[in-house]
């Protein structure tokens, strides 16, 4: 199992940020990456200087949200859609961004499934119910 560090993962968007600009070749991971922060230019100068990201404290207290943790959501979202996991999720998903006009808002609000998902498991000490992760996304699909 891949469990990397804090550090790990700032230093990962650092880079594919930092290749996307240069031009250079990535991996597929990277490429999917890089979509991302594409749709995402709020956070470039985050991703500017590896360094100041892996020191940064984001608590939100200054009124933003962590950039690297709303990427990691987004590449965890493609990747459970890639392989149908949870089961439905794909559909789910697809069907959230026809209706919205848009994968990045379709994205988005399934953060918000995925993130409440994530919460109650944690406050319980049981594992995730991806069943209720996928009604969550489905509801929304349908409002």
């Amino acid at each position: 199992m891949f469990n990397p560090t804090q550090e790990d993962v700032r230093r990962f968007f650092c880079a594919v940020y930092a290749k996307h600009r240069a031009g250079q070749p990535m991996e597929a991971l990277e490429i999917i990456a890089a979509e991302w922060i594409v749709q995402h230019p709020e956070y470039h100068a985050d991703l500017a200087d590896a360094d100041a990201a892996v020191a940064r404290v984001y608590d939100g207290k200054d009124g933003r949200e962590n950039p690297f943790l709303h990427l990691s959501m987004h590449l965890s979202i493609s990747e459970q859609c890639s392989i149908d996991q949870p089961r439905g999720i794909r559909q789910a998903v697809e069907l959230l961004a026809a209706r919205r006009g848009s994968l990045l808002e379709a994205h988005h609000e399934a953060m918000e499934c995925l993130g409440r998902m994530m919460w109650e498991s944690q406050r319980a000490g049981r594992p995730p119910d991806g069943h209720a992760y996928v009604d969550c996304v489905q509801r929304r699909a349908t409002k």
